[in-house]
């Protein structure tokens, strides 16, 4: 497990086997990415769950944030299959190089 501030939040990435999650725990709550490693080349973002003890505090772009950092650092490409993770990708086409679409 590693944390990495980014601001207003710290992200907590858990790694189980082929299952993996970015995390931020405040108050008892926890927002969450979760997603699947295929191949050592190929992640899917599966899910995105931000509770409302988290809306208005970018803790889902956050999150997104972070995976598309990691894809980058780590060589690997990300497939959004979360509908909020493709709605990022869209948004912000400075991370096509951290997607496989």
């Amino acid at each position: 497990m590693s944390d990495q501030p980014i601001p207003q939040h710290t992200i907590h990435r858990d790694i189980h086997g082929p299952k993996g999650r970015y995390v931020i725990r405040q108050d008892g709550a926890d927002a969450e990415l979760t997603y699947s490693i295929t191949s050592p080349t190929l992640v899917i973002a599966d899910h995105t769950a931000v509770p409302d003890a988290f809306r208005g505090t970018g803790a889902g772009l956050a999150l997104v944030t972070r995976l598309v950092a990691d894809a980058r650092a780590e060589g690997f490409k990300i497939m959004p299959l979360c509908p909020f993770v493709n709605a990022q990708r869209k948004r912000h086409p400075e991370w096509a190089d951290a997607f496989s679409v």
